[in-house]
């Protein structure tokens, strides 16, 4: 009952007609009698509606959060495991334990109806093979090596080649978005965590390398991606997320009208295997000026040599930083929707790719076919190639030392 409510003292007023509290039951009954019959059943009905209405008020409807987990099939013998992820405004992420892969992101647009806006598959097996490597953790090296091939502390390793000359996204057998992660649910947080151990000597990298990579998501709409790594030995590593966005929903089109803001000034250009040439290069006056948000496609048949020797874009911006910490990377909004997603990360650089070798050879989620730009990707890490050009900044890791990036992908509508 509603505190301060006396029923046998409240009087209730239906139609000019006043039900009170009468003690004497001779009197109560030849009031009653005196009632219409429908005028008493109206009563009652506005009586319960009232105290319905009132006892509803005082618990209001609440998405339920938290981390559910489901056997989603097997990879050599062992069980993959989707995890689901849903915070308190029915936002929900959906990633299994192969590849880290996400499969599915729902987010609200401005009339809060939610939508998946990400590429990917409903099955497990569709994702292998996953050629373009929708959704996945890509890693130990994210982007290019070129010629395959680095050197060490005065040794030549040579690195599996899947991208024409080039070693792309660490290999091609036992590279993190092919392998079998151990997934745990955080404890006290809405989120789960991924660990592989990538032994020495895989895909030609030194070092057993331990990587965790969590995926948290909070009750702000953010999605919290977590990278930590060690090793026993000096290796490159350079880890990234590599979803395939589209804020209209998966499949609905492509992303040319989607509008971006790039945190950058500078831009390494690249060469016909686009490997960085070594050059930062200023994006004002390019068509890689997204200082201020642009529509994606406005300049996406410039015959700026950059564009094409990209097929569009698919290159590195080096991000206005400040100190240590998370720092704004990126703005992506959709006008049709009203959907915005800003990228916050602790990484030097993110990887603007839009799509340009997505061929409409991959059918997705919902019988959707994905051709050419229908997604965009930002990927946030260190810049391509690094083993190779010491003037960037160093992907080393050397024994003792504690790998750790954070990158925050947060969504809204306008």
């Amino acid at each position: 009952m509603p505190a301060g409510m006396n029923w046998t003292r409240m009087g209730i007023y239906c139609n000019g007609t006043m039900l009170a509290h009468i003690t004497n039951r001779t009197a109560r009954s030849t009031l009653f009698a005196m009632i219409p019959r429908r005028l008493i059943l109206a009563c009652a009905f506005v009586f319960i509606t009232a105290i319905g209405g009132l006892l509803f008020a005082q618990t209001p409807s609440k998405q339920k959060s938290g981390v559910q987990q489901q056997d989603f099939g097997t990879r050599d013998g062992r069980p993959i495991i989707l995890y689901t992820l849903t915070n308190a405004h029915g936002v929900e992420v959906r990633a299994m334990n192969y590849g880290g892969i996400i499969l599915s992101l729902r987010v609200p647009d401005r009339k809060g109806q939610l939508a998946d806006i990400v590429l990917g598959h409903e099955k497990a097996e569709e994702y292998m093979p996953n050629p373009p490597y929708l959704g996945a953790i890509v890693g130990r090296y994210a982007n290019r090596i070129a010629n395959g091939t680095f050197t060490l502390d005065g040794k030549t390793y040579t690195l599996p080649k899947n991208d024409g000359p080039n070693t792309l996204h660490g290999g091609v057998t036992r590279t993190f978005d092919k392998v079998l992660w151990d997934g745990e649910p955080l404890k006290g947080k809405n989120g789960v965590a991924f660990t592989y151990l990538s032994k020495d000597g895989e895909e030609g990298f030194p070092g057993n390398l331990k990587v965790t990579v969590t995926y948290t998501l909070t009750d702000s709409n953010e999605l919290v991606i977590d990278y930590q790594a060690t090793t026993d030995k000096a290796t490159p590593i350079n880890v990234s997320q590599h979803s395939y966005f589209n804020l209209k929903g998966a499949g609905n089109g492509d992303i040319l009208d989607h509008e971006i803001m790039i945190n950058a000034d500078k831009f390494t250009p690249v060469d016909k295997n686009l490997i960085p040439t070594g050059e930062l290069r200023a994006v004002k006056g390019t068509p890689f000026d997204f200082t201020t948000s642009t529509k994606i496609g406005a300049r996406m048949e410039d015959p700026y040599e950059q564009m094409v020797l990209g097929h569009g874009y698919d290159h590195n911006f080096v991000l206005n930083r400040k100190g240590a910490g998370l720092s704004l990377a990126a703005r992506v909004y959709e006008p049709t929707t009203g959907r915005v997603l800003e990228v916050s990360t602790t990484q030097p650089a993110v990887q603007f790719y839009t799509g340009n070798f997505l061929d409409g050879s991959v059918t997705g989620k919902e019988g959707h076919v994905y051709k050419r730009r229908y997604g965009l990707c930002l990927e946030t890490q260190h810049y391509p190639d690094s083993p190779n050009h010491p003037d960037f900044p160093s992907t080393i890791l050397k024994p003792g030392e504690k790998f750790h990036q954070t990158t925050v992908f947060k969504f809204s509508a306008k």
